[in-house]
């Protein structure tokens, strides 16, 4: 074992470590004074530790006895969600001002979640991607209940922490299951012993059911969505942005790092459970989100069916189907965010506004802000030339190359229902009769990132090829 690579290799993960724990000494020598700095220096701590991984070693490296691996796709992925969560962080900051949140810990705790989801994208082991799972899993469980004289709050953040804790053991019960009979935790070492073994036992692939149902727990995906419309509408706005965000990333990249490579031999036996649970949260994810009136809960099924538009490009289980995930990913950290900015700029009289009915002749009273989120529903639904309309073409594009039609067709189906709600957000702000205005001036945070975001969604088409050319390499190692 070379101490040398191994170092060069975890640089970005050593340095948020060390820096996180700084933060938290600084603030709690100064108290709720530090909440400021620290949340600013928690979106700077982001920015180095995304420079680092990308100043990292070229070309695939593994270090810790092959735990922990860095290749062109672990930079793609950490990268993107590292964006996401530096945005949560910077929308977050005006919000938890206003609101009274003024616990230092909550930047902290972002920077040890995304800490444990860079350790995930880059686990090449079971047991090392258990530690990162946790690492994040254990943070946004306070997260989730930062505001503990909210009940809503408090509600969110054991309803998180109790079905967690459900899909932490049903993971360790499929490695559990994987290492008994395989005798190995390595992904090569599993990679090598599938290969030689063309039919695979029972007790493996009951094993892989298991850790694929653990893994949709983590990206929403039905049928282990449930916790995902109460802690979307209970947590504060801007952790639910976070959570909407930065964790489905890191849980979808790990997703497609395990089923393509220590299992990517046994693309028969978990296809169809990934096609199950793909097909049943587009189809689950559209029609549940018709009935929502609270936005954040449509924002919430809106994510359960983008996730099952992400799993297709999985299903696919070819090099074209990664591509599309890694591109539709990028597209959804700048829809979510923008979303999600605009809904925290929805205060009336100083109190946050959830109701979508309160959307109500926008265009009229906040021309803005209206303009901004039809983009980003316009966008959702998939309505070229705006970036997600890429993101579904090239995911439908791998379906189809893979032969997938079934899931193709009712892809593009639940897409066309989709576009009912989200339109019928624009219907309402567009023609419908102006309800009171909201307030003015949410922040400058907000509004840079609404017309960053928004700039981003409307003109992605410019910068399609290097993302796809990007998306292409990061794909190409998992084959």
């Amino acid at each position: 074992m070379n101490i040398a690579v191994d170092i060069s290799a975890i640089w970005p993960e050593l340095f948020m470590a060390v820096a996180a724990m700084v933060m938290l000494m600084y603030g709690a020598f100064r108290g709720e004074g530090a909440t400021r700095f620290v949340t600013w220096a928690g979106v700077l701590v982001l920015v180095v530790a995304a420079l680092l991984v990308l100043a990292g070693p070229a070309g695939k490296t593994t270090a810790f006895n092959g735990q922990f691996v860095v290749d062109a796709f672990a930079v793609f992925a950490k990268v993107l969600l590292i964006a996401g969560a530096a945005l949560a962080l910077i929308l977050a900051q005006p919000y938890n001002m206003r609101e009274d949140i003024k616990q230092f810990e909550y930047p902290i705790l972002i920077v040890f979640a995304v800490l444990g989801m860079m350790m995930m994208v880059s686990a090449n082991d079971l047991l090392s991607l258990y530690v990162g799972l946790e690492l994040q899993s254990l943070a946004l469980y306070v997260v989730a209940a930062i505001r503990r004289d909210n009940l809503r709050s408090s509600e969110a953040g054991l309803k998180y922490f109790v079905l967690g804790a459900l899909s932490s053991g049903i993971l360790l019960y499929g490695m559990s299951l994987i290492y008994g009979f395989a005798g190995t935790t390595s992904f090569d070492g599993l990679a090598a012993a599938f290969a030689t073994d063309s039919d695979a036992p029972v007790g493996v692939i009951v094993g892989l059911v298991f850790i694929a149902a653990g893994l949709a727990f983590k990206v929403s995906a039905v049928p282990f969505h449930m916790w995902t419309p109460d802690v979307y509408e209970g947590a504060p706005t801007p952790v639910t942005a976070f959570f909407a965000v930065a964790p489905k990333i890191a849980a979808m990249a790990l997703f497609v790092r395990v089923m393509l490579e220590p299992f990517g031999d046994l693309v028969a036996e978990w296809q169809q459970v990934i096609w199950f649970i793909s097909l049943a949260s587009m189809i689950l994810g559209s029609f549940a989100a018709i009935v929502q009136t609270n936005i954040k809960r449509l924002m919430a099924y809106s994510s359960i069916g983008h996730m099952g538009f992400v799993l297709v490009g999985l299903a696919a289980g070819n090099e074209t189907g990664v591509q599309g995930i890694l591109l539709y990913l990028t597209i959804y950290v700048f829809m979510n965010i923008g979303t999600f900015a605009c809904i925290l700029a929805m205060r009336r009289q100083g109190r946050m506004v959830e109701d979508i009915d309160q959307l109500a002749g926008l265009s009229k009273t906040n021309p803005y802000l209206a303009a901004a989120l039809a983009v980003f529903m316009f966008s959702m639904a998939g309505i070229p030339p705006l970036a997600g309309f890429f993101a579904k073409f090239y995911v439908f594009l791998a379906a189809i190359e893979a032969g997938l039609y079934v899931l193709t067709v009712v892809g593009l189906l639940t897409s066309v229902v989709g576009a009912y709600y989200y339109l019928r957000i624009v219907k309402l702000m567009y023609f419908d009769e102006p309800a009171e205005a909201f307030d003015r001036a949410p922040g400058r945070e907000i509004t840079v990132i609404v017309t960053v975001t928004g700039l981003i969604t409307m003109f992605f088409f410019i910068g399609l090829a290097p993302v796809l050319d990007g998306a292409e390499a990061a794909a190409a190692v998992l084959f």
